[in-house]
């Protein structure tokens, strides 16, 4: 069964028909099949599934980090494939924050020099009162001066989200943003990815294999064998669990996705 959601007018991001393969012959994998999705403005989707579901590929397809093979996909009014690779690196630059896995931070520089690394290197200065909403919203107020090897692992989280949202993006996109961390250090990070959005009013799209981590989204997308197969809204862990177990019998908590 395949789920087509509805675009909405508003969406911050739109995905039509949207299908990604890989190889030919023999060695073709169709990762995406004719996926139509909405990122509502100021809303918190985590996107779930079974270990090759689609779902890290959607997104990176949705940012504009993977080519499509066919279809649509559309930052705003923007269709992406419309875009040469300099506009595209533009937009990403300009109108995406990207929260990954591993940190990615430089080792040289302070919290907040990597904070606000991508406007230094577009010529732009960080508006000074977001600025310092930010950093007290993801608790980095004392540790601005610390160097990565001096902070913990979801401090270093807590960094590369800031960094995310310093150019107040029109999108954040997470992948699997908790998984090295602890329990407490990833809650923390969920926590305030949660915030931004009722706070702030930013829009966050997350990949998780985690039902934990999903319960902290507004809705969870379900994919399977490159399809949307269900929606949840108001998730809880219990509920998330349940849905996965349909399309994967032995999803458990912690399970690689």
């Amino acid at each position: 069964m395949t789920l087509t959601l509805t675009p909405v007018r508003t969406a911050a991001a739109t995905a039509t028909g949207l299908s990604k393969v890989y190889g030919s012959g023999a060695n073709r994998v169709v990762a995406l099949d004719r996926v139509s999705v909405a990122f509502r403005p100021g809303e918190f989707t985590a996107i779930m599934g079974p270990s090759g579901s689609g779902k890290s590929t959607l997104m990176h397809c949705m940012a504009g980090l993977d080519q499509v093979t066919s279809g649509s996909v559309k930052l705003g009014d923007t269709e992406l494939a419309s875009l040469s690779d300099r506009q595209l690196t533009q937009l990403r630059r300009d109108r995406l924050g990207f929260v990954f896995q591993a940190f990615n931070l430089l080792p040289t520089l302070t919290a907040l020099e990597n904070i606000t690394l991508p406007q230094d290197i577009a010529g732009r200065r960080v508006d000074p009162v977001w600025l310092e909403r930010l950093v007290a919203t993801v608790g980095l107020t004392d540790r601005l001066s610390h160097r990565p090897a001096q902070l913990s692992g979801g401090q270093q989280q807590r960094v590369a989200c800031a960094r995310a949202l310093a150019g107040r993006p029109a999108i954040v996109f997470a992948d699997e943003p908790t998984g090295n961390l602890d329990s407490r250090s990833g809650a923390g990070i969920l926590g305030f990815l949660q915030n931004s959005v009722r706070e702030l009013g930013q829009t966050v799209v997350m990949v998780t294999h985690d039902p934990v981590a999903a319960s902290y989204a507004d809705r969870v997308l379900f994919l399977a064998d490159g399809r949307i197969v269900d929606e949840l809204s108001l998730p809880t862990p219990g509920t998330v669990l349940d849905r996965m177990r349909r399309f994967d019998p032995v999803a458990r908590p912690g399970r690689a996705g």
